[in-house]
């Protein structure tokens, strides 16, 4: 059966009919979600997506795709997920995310899923699975979904979806873990993607499954002042950074890169890395290990400026 284009306006009230993947709604695409004009449902529709298509009617009928098991575990697997983690899946169709993060890697989680009888089926086989008591399903909207207990998330989403998610998304603990099959978050890039074979997927020509992993990066844009007139001024793009640093008599330009709340710097004198953490007097960035002209600021910490100068 064909896929579809949908218009926000078309999916009012229509999210029973939406196309899905393991089963699950691809979004609630409401009006003023901020979403493009035409959602893809599909990998092969996305360049006449791009090209501004007419939409067709929403159907009545659409297919249940399921992701192979072999990508569900590569997912997890991608994530580093533990016995530690709380694992969210957002959409969680026939829950099978998180009964294998329950199963196999001993974690917890919660499967979010607005179709009612898969959550039934969730938790029917989670029941199963003997994981009920670490594996939870409600029926729920994705984007009224409190976030912020989950070390790890999970996606099958629209690159849309997967864009209105985004702000949500960057505002989490740093290091939590995001995990997207197939689809991406426009500039926000990957910190890794893998490609795993799937002989089991019904959408698409190529039985191949890419999988995006980002770890959410600490907020370290701005001035950072420490001892010895030491100053830091960091311009940040998602986990990219540039700026400049060293005494204020002699910056040098540095650019640098975020793993969650570990943010390493290089310079021409050397690289430096250093570790964000959030207290009672605010954000700070200490230096836990130096080389090259860096070296004597090692075990520095730098607190971010009020303003826009260091003072004291």
């Amino acid at each position: 059966m064909p896929f579809l284009f949908t218009t926000p306006e078309a999916s009012k009230g229509a999210e029973r009919h939406r196309p899905r993947r393991d089963g699950r709604p691809l979004a609630r695409l409401g009006v003023g979600r901020g979403l493009s004009t035409f959602a893809c449902t599909a990998a092969f529709w996305a360049s006449a997506c791009a090209q501004g298509l007419a939409p067709m009617p929403v159907m009545e009928e659409v297919p249940f795709i399921t992701t192979p098991d072999n990508v569900t575990v590569s997912m997890l697997e991608l994530a580093g997920v533990s016995a530690k983690d709380f694992v969210l899946d957002l959409g969680s169709g026939d829950g099978r995310i998180v009964i294998t993060a329950a199963r196999r890697f001993g974690a917890s989680g919660l499967g979010v899923e607005i179709v009612p009888e898969l959550v039934e089926r969730s938790r029917r086989n989670a029941q199963t699975a003997g994981v009920a008591n670490r594996a939870e399903f409600r029926e729920q909207d994705l984007f009224k979904t409190d976030l912020t207990a989950a070390s790890v998330i999970t996606m099958y989403l629209l690159p849309a979806v997967n864009l209105a998610l985004r702000p949500a998304l960057l505002a989490l603990k740093p290091g939590t873990r995001l995990v997207s099959h197939d689809w991406d978050m426009g500039e926000w890039t990957p910190d890794r993607t893998v490609t795993v074979q799937a002989p089991g997927k019904t959408v698409g020509r190529e039985k191949i499954s890419s999988l995006h992993l980002w770890v959410v990066p600490a907020p370290v844009g701005g001035l950072w002042c420490g001892g010895a007139g030491l100053q830091w001024q960091l311009r940040q793009q998602f986990q990219m950074v540039q700026g400049q640093a060293g005494p204020a008599a002699d910056l040098q330009a540095l650019q640098g890169r975020l793993q969650g709340a570990t943010l390493h710097l290089w310079a021409p004198g050397g690289q430096a890395q250093t570790e964000w953490q959030m207290g009672p007097q605010g954000p700070t960035l200490r230096v836990v290990g130096a080389s090259g002209a860096w070296a004597p600021w090692q075990g520095q910490t730098l607190r971010k400026a009020n303003g826009d100068r260091c003072t004291g």
